[in-house]
């Protein structure tokens, strides 16, 4: 990924705390000498290596999984996951009244992790997964859904149907561009611009924008 000094974030934290807020990711694979991208939720877990752990699962009927199998687990995997995005347009800069020397821009900020893709057939394996996932994504809901909640033979088809992947973080970048690089004034009218809209991306960016330019 193209990086900027300005835009470049290195904190584990920060970065962990994307991808739990973000935890769709593309999944990026070269396999058979082609690249491949799937989309699914991956949890992070901190503590299995120094940069994390990423853990999901895919359809058995998915051919990812028996090539990578096939292929000895050797090709690297590449999870990008995409947090709050936004267009920004000159107009919010006090510097397009002052000199128009201004053009539009998009603020983004992502997380890009790599590491070996390593398979898991186990059924323990999987459920402790799926619970996972599925408690993170329910938390906060009025009446939680539970795998519990289903019949116990449903869950037994249903875990039969997937293979779990797992990558251990080898390499995990984060680009946070939100406006770092402008003066003062033109950040303060970025956030007002954005303040104003209703769309829930432009609210999250504009926290950002004030969080990374103090």
């Amino acid at each position: 990924m193209y990086q900027v000094a300005a835009f470049r974030e290195e904190r584990i934290d920060v970065m962990h705390a994307l991808i739990r807020a973000h935890p769709l990711a593309v999944l990026v694979t070269n396999t058979s000498g082609s690249l491949e991208a799937n989309h699914l939720p991956l949890l992070i877990d901190p503590l299995l290596s120094p940069q994390g752990t990423l853990r999901g699962h895919v359809a058995r009927a998915n051919p990812l999984w028996r090539q990578l199998h096939e292929a000895g687990y050797e090709n690297e995997a590449l999870a990008v996951f995409q947090g709050s995005q936004v267009y920004v347009t000159p107009s919010w800069y006090p510097e397009k009244r002052a000199s128009g020397k201004v053009v539009p821009t998009w603020n983004y900020a992502v997380v890009h992790a790599r590491g070996p893709l390593i398979i898991h057939d186990d059924r323990e394996w999987l459920r402790d997964l799926v619970s996972r996932l599925t408690d993170q994504q329910e938390a906060g809901l009025p009446q939680p859904w539970g795998i519990g909640d289903a019949p116990a033979d449903y869950i037994e088809r249903m875990l039969g149907a997937i293979v779990g992947i797992e990558i251990p973080i080898s390499r995990i970048e984060g680009k946070w561009k939100v406006s770092q690089n402008r003066a003062d004034a033109d950040r303060a009218g970025v956030v007002d611009g954005l303040a104003q809209s209703a769309d829930p991306q432009a609210q999250a960016m504009a926290a950002l924008v004030s969080e990374f330019g103090k």
